[in-house]
């Protein structure tokens, strides 16, 4: 393909499916040029995106950086911490640091989660409702799909309700575009966010809680987690923890709110097509584009005759591998009743497969779940604000979902779109 991929442009970030399915039948494994003027492998089919994510030649530990080093700032400290999490490493060390994972992320920890889940994201719709009350518009990532995966978090991390404003005020920065916020902001943020969490640390060592993270703050020393590995897991928990739920949620009411049809049977049918339409928005609008890079540490020959040398970068696009014909029929369409069907699609690809699947999936189901019914029973007469084909995506290859999600109450045709709307967490 002679076009480049440039995941920043508005218009890939708004609809790259055209562009995944023109590379796919090319080549399910192809290399393409991207606008900074580096190559890199996309993986677009869906058996070839679940075998490179099962095959240890592809290594998840990243490349040494080139270039000249960031000077030392607590806010740099922090960002090199979040990127020595488990999913920058390598089996051994992977599976060492999953296992203690795992254990803190049993079913019945999660399960436990479901009350304050309901409490939240029934708050949640109610400031929403107020919001529309007030103003006549509201955002939904801004006022529903982004605290709520937050909050939970907090309560993961065993966060006091008296400090969950500020964890997610800082959340919010150190995930904003560096032009969106005054200048300092983020560094600041990640100061804050790294203090705090050496901070937390301390304090579970000293009193643990009932919490998920204090059982790792307390595992065992022989095998447990030390205070560096304790910080970049806080802040694995906390990044993967609301992004992918943040995307999902507003995905999900974007997709229910342009297919009124599925909408309405979501209502009457009950919690069977609730996680039948969590499932579709899973593999239709994969909140996560894209898997981590991966890097071959030896020439790997994949069947169909693709070679990928040694040393080059790979993406498992997981949006793609979710939409590809030969296991989706109709893929390009949201219908939550493939997954009321006798006969079950395939396994979507949405949390990844193989060691690295993600460990919060049944969290974010639970949110979901959860949420949807309750946003949608609590604001009866929701639409959008603005035509759903004008509604920017984030940027990247890595996170997929609506910027902002501008809706109304009532019948109302769409408006402009809201571009310069405050996001603000604090509302």
């Amino acid at each position: 393909m002679s076009e480049l991929l440039n995941p920043a442009d508005p218009v890939f970030a708004r609809d790259p499916y055209p562009y995944y399915a023109r590379l796919r039948e090319r080549n399910p494994v192809a290399r393409v040029e991207l606008a900074n003027g580096t190559h890199a492998w996309l993986v677009t089919g869906y058996e070839e995106a679940r075998r490179v994510l099962a095959d240890p030649r592809f290594s998840n530990v990243p490349a040494r950086q080139a270039g000249r080093p960031k000077p030392p700032s607590a806010a740099e400290r922090a960002r090199q911490c979040l990127a020595r999490h488990m999913l920058n490493t390598d089996a051994p060390d992977h599976g060492r640091l999953r296992r203690l994972a795992t254990a803190a992320f049993t079913p019945a920890r999660v399960d436990a989660l479901r009350p304050r889940v309901e409490r939240l994201a029934a708050e949640l719709a109610g400031d929403v409702s107020r919001r529309l009350a007030r103003d006549g518009v509201a955002d939904l990532v801004d006022a529903f799909a982004f605290p709520l995966p937050v909050l939970v978090i907090g309560e993961v991390l065993g966060v006091p309700e008296a400090d969950r404003a500020d964890l997610r005020a800082w959340t919010y920065r150190v995930g904003s575009p560096a032009d969106a916020l005054e200048p300092g902001a983020a560094d600041a943020a990640w100061s804050s966010l790294h203090a705090y969490f050496g901070t937390l640390i301390a304090r579970k060592r000293r009193a643990p809680g009932d919490d998920l993270f204090s059982s790792l703050v307390t595992a065992p020393d022989e095998g447990g987690l030390d205070d560096e590995e304790l910080l970049a897991m806080a802040f694995l928990l906390l990044f993967a923890g609301y992004e992918t739920t943040m995307n999902l949620l507003a995905s999900a009411a974007l997709a229910l709110l342009t297919h009124p049809g599925e909408l309405t049977a979501a209502r009457r049918d009950g919690a069977g097509r609730w996680a039948a339409v969590v499932e579709e928005t899973l593999r239709h609008a994969s909140p996560l584009e894209g898997t981590t890079w991966r890097r071959t540490t030896q020439a790997v020959a994949l069947d169909g005759g693709t070679a990928i040398p040694a040393g080059a970068s790979v993406l498992v696009v997981l949006a793609a591998a979710n939409r590809d014909p030969a296991h989706f029929p109709a893929p390009d369409d949201f219908r939550p009743d493939r997954y009321l069907a006798a006969e079950r699609p395939a396994p979507h690809t949405a949390f990844g497969h193989g060691p690295h699947f993600c460990l919060g999936a049944r969290l974010a189901r639970l949110e979901a779940t959860i949420a949807l019914p309750r946003l949608f029973a609590a604001l009866p007469g929701l639409t959008l604000a603005a035509p759903p084909d004008t509604l920017a995506h984030r940027p990247g290859l890595l996170v997929r979902g609506p910027l902002r999600l501008p809706v109304r109450q009532g019948d109302a045709a769409p408006s402009a779109p809201l571009a310069h709307a405050s996001a603000h967490p604090g509302g």
